[in-house]
This record gives C-alpha cells, sequence and structure tokens, in this order.
C-alpha cells in the first residue's frame, strides 16, 4: 500500500496510507543497503503487518522530487520562513543564514513577518524593502489581529511548504489558524505515539487539502552555513546578481577590492547594510573555516 511519511520519531515511522489510516512502520527495505533514510515527506511503499493495530514497513522509498537537509524533509516546493519583527526583536543574521541555506538548496522562499500589530507602518516598510530583493515574497501578519492569514493561504495553496522559523514567532498559533483542525490532527497522532500534543520537536507533515500540504518544524535558534566556498557565497544574495561582472577585478570577494559595484550600490542605499554586514561575517566565517581545514590537512 502506498502512503506518505507524515512523522518519524526514534526509528519509528508514521504513515498516512491510502485506507486514510495513519501505520507505525518500521524501515525494512532494501534501500537501506544504500544508506537511505527516510524522510517526512517521502511518498513510500507499506507493508501491511496488522491492520487492525495498524502496523507495517516501510518498504519502498518512492522517487523523490527533492531533498531538503536542513531541516531534513522531502518533496519541498517552497519554504516559508516567519520571523516576528519585535517581541522578540528579529535576529537577521539567522535569518539570512535561512535564506543563504534555502538558495543553495534551490527552494524558493517566501518570508512572514508576523506580529505586525505591534509595530509601526514605518518598521513593516523597513523589514518589506530590506527582504522585497532577496525573496520571492515577503508578507505581513499578526496572528491576534488575524491580518494577513487569507494572503497565507494564498500563497500556500496547491503547494507543498515547509514552514520554519525561531521559536516564539507565532508559528504554531498561524498553523492553527490557516489550518483549524490540525490540533486534532496532532492529538491523533499523538494518542498513537504517546507524544505531546503540540509542541514541534520533530518536523510533521499536514494536509491542507486542494494537492496543499505544510511541513512543521521545529524551531531553531541557529543555523550553520551550507557547503559553499567563500568564492560561491556571492551567488546565494540575491541582490548582488544585478552587479555580476561590473567589478573592476574578476573574482572580487565585493569586501576590499576597488571599484566594487555591489560596494558602490551599498553606498547608494541599494543594498541592505544589515544584509551585507551579514555577507561578510559568513564570509569570514567561511574563510577561517577553510584555513583550518588547510592547515590540518599539511600536518
Amino acid at each position: 500500500m502506498k502512503g506518505k511519511i507524515v512523522k518519524g520519531i526514534a526509528g519509528f515511522y508514521y504513515v498516512w496510507c491510502d485506507d486514510d489510516k495513519l501505520y507505525e512502520c518500521k524501515a525494512k527495505g532494501g534501500f537501506r543497503k544504500d544508506g537511505m533514510k527516510p524522510l517526512v515527506g517521502d511518498d513510500v511503499c507499506v507493508q501491511i503487518l496488522d491492520e487492525a493495530k495498524q502496523l507495517g514497513n516501510i518498504v519502498e522509498i518512492l522517487p523523490r522530487k527533492n531533498e531538503l537537509k536542513r531541516p531534513a524533509v522531502a518533496n519541498v516546493d517552497q519554504a516559508m520562513v516567519i520571523f516576528a519583527m519585535a517581541n522578540p526583536m528579529p535576529n537577521l543574521n539567522l535569518l539570512d543564514r535561512f535564506l543563504l541555506m534555502m538558495e543553495w538548496q534551490q527552494v524558493e522562499t517566501v518570508i512572514c513577518f508576523s506580529k505586525q500589530d505591534i509595530v509601526s507602518e514605518e518598521e513593516e516598510q523597513r523589514f518589506r524593502q530590506t527582504y522585497e530583493k532577496c525573496a520571492n515574497r515577503v508578507l505581513a501578519i499578526s496572528n491576534t489581529e488575524k491580518t494577513g492569514i487569507e494572503e497565507v493561504k494564498q500563497c500556500l495553496h496547491g503547494k507543498t511548504t515547509v514552514l520554519a522559523g525561531p521559536s516564539g514567532v507565532g508559528k504554531s498559533s498561524l498553523v492553527n489558524l490557516i489550518f483549524p483542525t490540525a490540533q486534532l490532527e496532532t492529538g491523533r497522532i499523538s494518542e498513537k505515539i504517546q507524544r505531546g500534543k503540540h509542541t514541534t520537536r520533530h518536523s510533521e507533515l499536514f494536509s491542507l487539502g486542494s494537492h496543499t500540504f505544510l511541513f512543521d518544524t521545529p524551531g531553531f535558534s541557529s543555523l550553520s552555513s551550507p557547503d559553499v566556498t567563500k568564492e560561491e557565497l556571492h551567488r546565494y544574495f540575491t541582490e548582488f546578481l544585478p552587479y555580476e561582472g561590473q567589478c573592476k577585478y574578476a573574482g572580487c570577494s565585493h569586501i576590499h577590492e576597488p571599484e566594487c559595484a555591489v560596494m558602490e550600490a551599498l553606498a547608494k542605499g541599494m543594498i541592505s547594510e544589515n544584509r551585507y554586514a551579514n555577507y561578510v561575517q559568513i564570509y569570514e566565517e567561511i574563510s577561517e573555516s577553510e584555513r583550518r581545514k588547510n592547515w590540518r590537512a599539511k600536518k
């Protein structure tokens, strides 16, 4: 029987199958010999062991559309990252690292700034203007006032979206607003696996109907840089792309070289100072990491 993995915990995978039942499964297929691990979002074939107890084995992982490494999920169309504009104040360095990660994994990103009701219009516009150049779409919402929720629903419709963001930004509240039965669905799974009902500790997949799926992932407080070199990094800061090839020197790092088109755009206010500062910080981190690798290789 075919199904989709909606949750995975400690070697157990919970699969919604074509008979509209949730089966607790172990991975028993030959794919394990190839080092392939089931991911939430995988379409799979399940061998039913006990229909009454809803137990089975995953015997085949069907071809994936894509696979994200962080967060570890499969078959995604887009990422929606939630950051509060205040309370807590947003860690924009963390947001920029998430955008870098999604660019590297070639996943379109929607930024959803929450808590619109507690910031001024000027503050909201500042966030929008900074990030409209580097995300596919920027939304502003208030879970309290229920503003912007319909726009979020439209953005999700007909796609499989991974929802991510740091803790405390209203991510779970947004899930409950756009998918009122989420708590019921979570409760049904929790009853079977004896876990807490709505603290997101593991990636979980909800069906919103009409070929629309939503991954709810654990909140994160840090992200490491993906496996890119310092020479490649600028490609993933998309607001730099209009200036590609306009610098005086080939291979310009956009940090210290004279007649750098990116730095000139920065001086004219065409590129966000905060985004650029985060680019420089990540560039230096990668440079330091590469120096350490080279030093260890020479020992």
